[in-house]
């Protein structure tokens, strides 16, 4: 694990592989992600070592409901009745009213490379036997319970690696949580940078392009990406890379 503070409010946390963020202020901390399985510690001890308890966790915000974003999720729930929010459609997901993960076959194919034995092996280890989670509290917040949370959130729908995935944005400080529309870096990527994850993890590519191009229009100057390092956001590399939203 490893903790670095991108602007007065915001930390971010590097578990295995995947990022959480902690949003802090006077009232308390909104914790964005939850990681794995296996990182469930490491986000527990992350909000302590921040200078907060545990009763200072006023929501999870989740980005989508993949494994490695929801592990430390039930026993937050389980142990401090944390509540839970994310997209309306995200819901469904979050219930397992449906699944749109990345298919034993998928995980399989990664083993035919020395990148993907790794990443494999080390997913393997944080899931362990819990490929069964659910979050049956899973719910919407309205904007103004949003904008009342510790540093006052705005989400924004950004559907395709995902249907129901959603961003953050803080807008006093100007930092943009993407999640897994947007990342910098993953065991995976031959580079570094603005980029998509790998198709195979991506429900709807194209949909992913498009809300990718779209985070161009946030009035942000930080990124925090589900994977990969924060970087200093500047939206004409994005749209350069992807385009605009309108196309």
């Amino acid at each position: 694990m490893k903790i670095e503070q991108v602007s007065d409010s915001v930390h971010v946390v590097a578990g295995t592989n995947v990022n959480w963020a902690l949003v802090s202020d006077g009232s308390g901390v909104t914790v964005i992600d939850a990681g794995y399985p296996g990182d469930t510690d490491d986000v527990l001890k992350s909000v302590r070592e921040i200078g907060h308890q545990f009763d200072d966790i006023a929501a999870v915000l989740l980005t989508h409901a993949h494994l490695d974003h929801i592990g430390a999720i039930p026993t937050l729930v389980e142990r401090f009745e944390v509540p839970i929010y994310t997209g309306p459609e995200e819901v469904r997901h979050a219930k397992r009213k449906y699944l749109q993960q990345i298919s034993p076959a998928q995980m399989a194919a990664r083993l035919l490379d020395a990148r993907g034995r790794r990443w494999l092996a080390q997913t393997l280890r944080v899931v362990g036997r819990h490929l069964d989670v659910t979050i049956p509290t899973a719910t919407t917040a309205d904007e103004a319970t949003l904008a009342a949370l510790p540093g006052g959130i705005v989400a924004i729908p950004t559907p395709g690696h995902t249907d129901g995935h959603t961003a953050y944005l803080l807008p006093s400080e100007g930092v943009l949580f993407s999640g897994d529309t947007l990342i910098t870096g993953h065991l995976l990527s031959a580079h570094t940078g603005l980029q998509l994850l790998p198709t195979f993890f991506n429900h709807n590519e194209s949909g992913t392009r498009a809300s990718a191009a779209a985070l161009a229009a946030q009035p942000a100057h930080t990124l925090v990406p589900g994977h990969g390092s924060p970087v200093e956001y500047d939206p004409a590399e994005l749209t350069a890379l992807f385009g605009s939203a309108t196309g």
